[in-house]
């Protein structure tokens, strides 16, 4: 169940947003990692996986496989949400649970120059997105 059906990890999306010059070039390429990101089949969309803080509609489907390692699938339906939920998807799948709790999410945001181009609701969901994953992840 991996979200892009091939492995994105931290390093190819800084790699990404090193190359994207200015915050409109960085939007672009949110724009493109949205439409990566494949929807979430309806079944999913429902209460229980509901992500909430986030100003958009947003579900959060979780699996860890027999090795402890997990995978995550995020929707929204907002674009530029579903962009920021693929680059914390990018981070934090294909990892342990101590590997996801030992992210760190602030400096992999500050890097990519993101949070301080979003509005603070949009900062606050993404902050919600991620706790939910690390609240997945402990459960």
């Amino acid at each position: 169940m991996h979200p892009f059906g091939t492995t994105l990890t931290d390093t190819d999306i800084r790699t990404l947003f090193q190359a994207a010059h200015g915050w409109e070039a960085r939007y672009k390429e949110l724009i493109k990692l949205a439409k990566q990101l494949p929807p979430l089949a309806a079944e999913h969309r429902i209460e229980a996986n509901a992500i909430h803080g986030c100003e958009s509609q947003a579900w959060l489907v979780s699996e860890q496989d027999e090795e402890g390692i997990w995978q995550f699938h995020c929707d929204a339906d907002a674009r530029i949400v579903k962009g920021l939920m693929a680059v914390v998807l990018a981070a934090l799948s294909n990892k342990s649970t101590e590997q996801i709790q030992a992210f760190d999410m602030d400096a992999y945001f500050a890097e990519l120059q993101l949070l301080s181009h979003l509005s603070p609701s949009r900062g606050n969901g993404l902050r919600a997105v991620v706790e939910a994953i690390k609240t997945k992840a402990e459960s």
